[in-house]
C-alpha cells in the first residue's frame, strides 16, 4: 500500500509572500519541508504541488519532485486531489508547506491508523493542549473524540464546555477531554477524489474548518495521539524563531 506526501505550496501569502521561497540557514524553506517529510520510513514518495513556476524551479533546483497544478483550486485540498488523480497510491499525506521541522514521527503516526485499518478514509493529528489560553484561543483548533479515536467535533469554540469548573478554567484546564489539532492529514485516494465533489457545509463554512465537511457528510476521521508539535512558519517573525532553533 503505497503512500505518497503532497506539499500544497503557494506563492501567494497575505502576511508571508514567496513564503515557500524564504532562505533557511542557507536553503529554501520548501526544501525543508521535502526533506524532512523524506525521512518517515513509511513514504514512497515526496511530491510538491505548486502553481508557480518560481515554486516549481527551486523544487527542481534541489533534486525534489513538483507536479504543477492549477490556480483556481479555492482549497489546499482541491489542489490535493488534483495531483492524486495521477498517482496510484494508497494513501495520500497532506504536509503543509509551512513546517519546516516538521518531525517524520508526526506523519507515522497519522498514516499508521489508516495502514491498519482499510475502512478509515481520512487521518488528523492531536496532542495534549498546554494552557488555559490555548483552550480559550480562537486560533488554536480544538478537537474532541470519541473512545475509539474518531473525531466528534472540531471547533475554534473552547470544547466541550466545562459545565462544572465554576470559572476556573485556568487552574483546572489540564481535566478537559480535549486536544489541540494539528494541520497534517492523510487521505485514502478513494475519498479524496471524491472530497472536492462532496458540497460544503454549514458548520464548515461557520468554523471556517474544511475537515468538518468530511463529518457532516458522514465520513470518520481518525485522531491520532502525539506529543510532537510543529513550528509553523506564517510571518517573517516565524521565520527568524525557527532560524534560531535551527542555530541552537
Amino acid at each position: 500500500m503505497g503512500v505518497t506526501v503532497v506539499i500544497p505550496a503557494r506563492y501567494a501569502s497575505t502576511r508571508f509572500p514567496g513564503k515557500p521561497l524564504a532562505n533557511l540557514c542557507g536553503k529554501p524553506m520548501i526544501q525543508w519541508v521535502y526533506e524532512r517529510s523524506s525521512l518517515c520510513e513509511l513514504v514512497d514518495r515526496v511530491i510538491v504541488a505548486t502553481d508557480d513556476n518560481r515554486i516549481a524551479q527551486a523544487v527542481d533546483a534541489f533534486g525534489g519532485d513538483v507536479v504543477m497544478t492549477r490556480a483556481d483550486h479555492p482549497t489546499g485540498t482541491d489542489r490535493l486531489a488534483e495531483v492524486a488523480e495521477g498517482l496510484d497510491d494508497e494513501l495520500i499525506v497532506n504536509v503543509q508547506g509551512d513546517e519546516p521541522l516538521i518531525d517524520p514521527a508526526m506523519i507515522q503516526a497519522a498514516v499508521a491508523p489508516l495502514l491498519a485499518d482499510s475502512s478509515i478514509p481520512m487521518g488528523t493529528l492531536k496532542t495534549p493542549l498546554t494552557s488555559a489560553e490555548e483552550f480559550l484561543n480562537p486560533n488554536v483548533v480544538k478537537v474532541v473524540t470519541d473512545q475509539q479515536g474518531f473525531a466528534l467535533y472540531f471547533s475554534r469554540a473552547p470544547i466541550p464546555y466545562p459545565r462544572d469548573f465554576n470559572d476556573d478554567v485556568e487552574r483546572r484546564w489540564p481535566e478537559l477531554a480535549t486536544a489541540k489539532h494539528i494541520g497534517l492529514y492523510v487521505y485514502r485516494r478513494e475519498f479524496l477524489l471524491t472530497y472536492p465533489q462532496l458540497k460544503s457545509t454549514p458548520l464548515e463554512a461557520q468554523e471556517c474548518l474544511e475537515q468538518l465537511r468530511a463529518l457532516e457528510h458522514g465520513y470518520r476521521i481518525r485522531v491520532a495521539e502525539t506529543d510532537l508539535v510543529g513550528q509553523g512558519v506564517d510571518t517573517p517573525e516565524d521565520l527568524e524563531r525557527v532560524k534560531m532553533l535551527l542555530s541552537s
